[in-house]
C-alpha cells in the first residue's frame, strides 16, 4: 500500500496537485520507504503549502539521507536551499552553518561544477545588505553565466532576475529590464521547478513596479495568477499575488474589487508565513481608503502595515494633510525623502513629497522634487514615471501662476494615463487642466475638464477628491473669479465667513504669514482694499 503511496505522490506532485501529493508521500515517509530524493518532494510539496517549518525539516532529512547514500552534491544542494530560507527567515547563524556545510561539500567535491554558481546567490544578498549594489551586480551575473554555461535553468533564472532587480535599483533601468524579460521566459514555458517558479514570478514584479514599468506588472500578474490558479493548493507565493492582483485592479480604478482581493491577500500571506507581504496588502487596504475617504479605516489599515513592519508612509502622510494635520504630514514626508537614496525608493515617494510641499506653500521644495522626477524619468524612461513627473512639474507650474506651462505639462501627463487606462490618475491630471484653463480665462474648457473629473472621481468613489473639484467647478459656474487661483479662493470663502487669519491658516494647514499673503494678493486682483469689500465679492460670485 505504502508502495502505491509513493507513486501516487509522484504522480500528483508531477500534476502540482501539492496537498494530495503531500498527503500520499507523507504516508510512505511514516512507513520508511521514501529515498532521498522522494524526501524531497515531500518538502517541496510542504513549501508549496505554505508550510515552511515542515519544509525545513523534510529537507534536513533529505540532507542527511544522500550523506547516508554517498551523494554530497546532491546533499549540496540540500543544504543551499536551508540555509537561504533561514537567512530569509533572519535565522542567520543557522543560515550561515548550513551553507558553510554547502561550501564544505563543493570543495570535497572538486571540479567545475553548477553548484558553485548556486553559493553565489547568498553573496549577492549579503552584498545588497551592506548597500554594495554595484558588487552585488556583478556577483549575479557571475551566477548567471554559471547558469547559463551548464544549462540550469533554475540557477540562470534566479541569478538573471536578481542582477535585473538591482541595476533597476541603481537607476539602470532599461538594461535590468532586458534581463527580467529574459528570466520570464524560462518561467513562463514552464522550464523551472515549483519554488523557483514563483521566486522568479514575484520577485520580476516588484522590480518592474520599481521600474515603474506598469505594462509588465500588469502582463506578469496576469501570468502569475493563471499559474497560481492552475495549481488550487498553493499557500506559497499565492498571497504575493493577491496584494499584485489588488495593485492592478486599484489602478484600474476597481477600488471595491482591490479592497476585497486586498484583505484575501493578508490572510493568505499570514498563512504561508509571509507577514511583510502582509503588510505590503495592508498598506494597498489603506491607501484604497483613504482614497475613498474612509479615514478611520484607512487608520486601521495603516496600523496594520506598520505592525507587520511595512513602511506605512507616504500615504499615511497624505493622510494626515488631508486630516490638516500638516506638522505631522510634513515630518514624516520630509524624513522618508533624506532616507531614501536608491532610484526607485525617490520616484515612489517624490510625488507625495510635491503634494504635500504644494500644500504647505512651499514651492521651492516642490520644484525642487518635481525637478528630480523629472531627471529620473529622463534617466529611466517608460510611460508610467514620465507620466507622474510631467504631472508634477504641471502642478508646480500652476502654483508658480504659470498657467500656459503647467498646459504643456499635463496635456501629454493625462494622455498617458488615459492610455495607461488609469482612470484616478486621469481624473487628478484633468483638475489641474482645468484650474488652468480656467486661470486662462477659458471657462468652457475648464467646466468641461472638471466635469470629467467629477464623473470619474463620483463613479470611484474618491470623496475627497469630489469635494475638492465641486468646488472648483463652482467657482467656473459662477462666472470665473478674477484670476483667483484655488487656493486664494477657499481663503476668500473663509473670509467671507468671518474667519480670522489665524483660523484660515488652521484649517488650512498654512502658516498665519502665508494666510496673510494670499489675502493681499486676493486683493490686488480684485481692486479692492478690505475684507469686507472682498466678501462682498465672494457674496455676489455665489462661492460662500
Amino acid at each position: 500500500m505504502s508502495g502505491t503511496d509513493v507513486n501516487r505522490g509522484r504522480d500528483a506532485y508531477a500534476r502540482a496537485a501539492w496537498l494530495e501529493a503531500h498527503q500520499a508521500l507523507s504516508v510512505a515517509d511514516r512507513a520508511g520507504l521514501l529515498d532521498a530524493a522522494e524526501m524531497e518532494l515531500l518538502a517541496t510539496s510542504a513549501y508549496m503549502l505554505g508550510r515552511l517549518e515542515e519544509y525545513l525539516g523534510a529537507l534536513e532529512r533529505a540532507y542527511r539521507a544522500h550523506l547516508d547514500a554517498g551523494s554530497g552534491v546532491a546533499a549540496l544542494r540540500c543544504a543551499f536551499w536551508v540555509g537561504v530560507n533561514l537567512a530569509q527567515r533572519g535565522e542567520m547563524g543557522g543560515a550561515g552553518g548550513w551553507l558553510g556545510r554547502a561550501r564544505r561539500l563543493l570543495e570535497r567535491a572538486g571540479g567545475d561544477r553548477v553548484e558553485a554558481g548556486y553559493l553565489l546567490l547568498p553573496q549577492i544578498f549579503e552584498q545588497e545588505g551592506m548597500g554594495e549594489l554595484e558588487a552585488a551586480a556583478a556577483t549575479a551575473g557571475q551566477a548567471a553565466a554559471v547558469g547559463e554555461r551548464f544549462g540550469d535553468a533554475d540557477l540562470f533564472a534566479l541569478a538573471a532576475h536578481e542582477q535585473g532587480h538591482i541595476l533597476i535599483r541603481l537607476g539602470r533601468v532599461e538594461e535590468g529590464l532586458a534581463l527580467l524579460d529574459e528570466a520570464m521566459v524560462a518561467v513562463t514555458s514552464g522550464e523551472l521547478s515549483p519554488i523557483a517558479s514563483g521566486l522568479v514570478y514575484c520577485g520580476a514584479i516588484l522590480a518592474c513596479r520599481d521600474a515603474h514599468s506598469l505594462g509588465r506588472a500588469r502582463e506578469w500578474t496576469a501570468a502569475l495568477s493563471d499559474w497560481c490558479d492552475r495549481q488550487p493548493d498553493l499557500v506559497a507565493f499565492s498571497g504575493r499575488c493577491m496584494v499584485h492582483r489588488a495593485q492592478v485592479m486599484q489602478l484600474g480604478g476597481a477600488w471595491r474589487e482591490a479592497l476585497t482581493e486586498a484583505r484575501r491577500a493578508v490572510q493568505r500571506c499570514l498563512r504561508g508565513e509571509s507577514p511583510w507581504a502582509a503588510g505590503e496588502a495592508c498598506y494597498t487596504r489603506a491607501e484604497i481608503h483613504r482614497l475613498l475617504g474612509d479615514f478611520d479605516a484607512a487608520e486601521q489599515a495603516y496600523r496594520e502595515t506598520s505592525g507587520y513592519g511595512f513602511e506605512p508612509h507616504p500615504g499615511l502622510a497624505l493622510m494626515r494633510l488631508a486630516q490638516g494635520n500638516a506638522k505631522a504630514a510634513e515630518a514624516a514626508i520630509r524624513r522618508l525623502e533624506a532616507e531614501a537614496t536608491e532610484p526607485p525608493r525617490r520616484a515612489g515617494l517624490l510625488p507625495a513629497y510635491v503634494e504635500i510641499m504644494l500644500a504647505l506653500d512651499d514651492l521651492d521644495a516642490a520644484a525642487a522634487g518635481s525637478d528630480e522626477l523629472g531627471s529620473l524619468a529622463d534617466r529611466q524612461g517608460g510611460d508610467e514615471l514620465e507620466a507622474i513627473a510631467a504631472q508634477a512639474r504641471g502642478a508646480v507650474e500652476l502654483a508658480r501662476g504659470n498657467a500656459r506651462a503647467a498646459l504643456s505639462w499635463l496635456r501629454p501627463a493625462g494622455q498617458t494615463w488615459q492610455r495607461l487606462e488609469a482612470p484616478y490618475e486621469t481624473a487628478r491630471v484633468r483638475e489641474l487642466i482645468g484650474q488652468a484653463c480656467r486661470e486662462l480665462g477659458d471657462e468652457e474648457t475648464a467646466s468641461l475638464e472638471l466635469a470629467s473629473a467629477r464623473e470619474t472621481f463620483a463613479r470611484l468613489g474618491a470623496a475627497t477628491d469630489l469635494a475638492r473639484v465641486d468646488l472648483l467647478a463652482d467657482i467656473v459656474a459662477a462666472g470665473g473669479s478674477h484670476g483667483l487661483t484655488a487656493r486664494e479662493v477657499e481663503v476668500l470663502r473663509l473670509v467671507a465667513a468671518g474667519k480670522t487669519n489665524r483660523q484660515i491658516a488652521g484649517e488650512l494647514v498654512i502658516s498665519e504669514h502665508t494666510a496673510a499673503r494670499h489675502l493681499q494678493n486676493i486683493y490686488a486682483k480684485l481692486g479692492v482694499a478690505s475684507r469686507t469689500a472682498a466678501s462682498a465679492f465672494a457674496f455676489e460670485r455665489h462661492l460662500v
